[in-house]
């Protein structure tokens, strides 16, 4: 018998473009706000605001009774894959242009349809095992690994960080499918949201008053480091937003793996990558470079052949079915 979780992929691919266009505004949002707050204050206020909406969803869902979990540490495991995936991202987005940060963290697609043969028990054939491969080619081609530092847009750390936050978004994303099959979207966007409040509660008591940004002029540590400071009364706005934001993107992308099979579903996420490159080009005017380009076209090549071998997979395994004797 099918679960829910792989019975409704048209559902679970609309989810998606939501999550993902919402995703695309959010971090042109963060970006703007990065040289006057620090991270963990910009995600303080969007978790604060974005549990409120989620609790509306709760209670559209069935109440605060969905809440109740027999499995705490699988869905704080899953909010700290999550809460590092965002840190790491918006660490990177500090330095780097929004649509090399946003191609380089697409990987994660990939990243999904390797986890899952260990964690979901999902058959990846040889075909789409080279098309991972060539995605990771195109990575490879963004990283330069011929540059030296002095020609890179920044050091290699940072370079790492989007590919850091694509492996534990995809292990978030894999933990969803398991969770998804017996809890509803909003609560598992309940759990993200209250995961990131508690994480950021954490670095103010620990770093808010800019103790450890003294003398720092990396930007991404800067970024983090920052002291705390009340917001500017135009920025208020944008802060409201990023918690709306928020919500909608939890409830989105949980609805979305809980709906759908994660390989049908991932490459639709592709969607947020020319947003980048839009905002990139309106807002700061920056446009990729050919390596960029060039390794864009590679992962985003590699992954709609993932979706196109597995709807093809679907299709043979359907007509079997068909044709087996009752």
């Amino acid at each position: 018998m099918e679960t829910l979780a792989q019975s409704r992929p048209a559902a679970g691919i609309a989810c998606i473009v939501v999550g993902m266009i919402c995703i695309s505004i959010n971090d042109m949002i963060i970006k703007q706000l990065s040289g006057d707050y620090p991270l963990h204050q910009i995600v303080m206020f969007r978790a604060s605001i974005g549990i409120m909406f989620t609790l509306v969803m709760v209670q559209y869902e069935g109440g605060f009774g969905i809440l109740r979990t027999r499995q705490p540490l699988l869905h704080l495991l899953r909010g700290l894959m999550v809460v590092i995936s965002n840190m790491s991202f918006f660490l990177a987005l500090a330095v780097m242009p929004l649509a090399d940060v946003t191609a380089m963290f697409f990987v994660a697609p990939l990243f999904i349809t390797l986890l899952s043969v260990p964690i979901l028990r999902e058959k990846v054939g040889p075909l789409r095992t080279g098309a991972v491969l060539v995605g990771f080619v195109g990575v490879l081609i963004m990283q330069r690994p011929w540059e030296s530092g002095e020609a890179l847009v920044a050091n290699r750390l940072v370079l790492l960080l989007p590919l850091i936050a694509a492996l534990t978004y995809a292990l978030l994303q894999v933990m969803t499918r398991k969770l998804g099959v017996t809890t509803k979207a909003s609560a598992l966007a309940f759990y993200i949201q209250l995961v990131f409040i508690l994480v950021c509660l954490g670095f103010y008591l620990i770093a808010g008053d800019g103790r450890f940004a003294e003398g720092i002029e990396d930007p991404s540590l800067l970024f983090l480091f920052r002291a705390w400071v009340w917001p500017d009364d135009g920025d208020w706005i944008y802060l409201l937003l990023l918690g709306m934001n928020v919500a909608v993107i939890g409830y989105s992308l949980s609805q979305a793996y809980r709906l759908a099979d994660a390989a049908t579903v991932s490459p639709f996420e592709y969607v947020g990558l020319p947003m980048a490159v839009f905002w990139g080009w309106l807002i700061w005017a920056e446009l990729p470079d050919l390596e960029v380009w060039i390794g864009m076209i590679l992962i985003m090549g590699a992954g709609l052949f993932v979706f196109l071998r597995e709807q093809q997979k679907s299709r043979r395994l359907a007509r079997r079915r068909i044709n087996v004797p009752r």
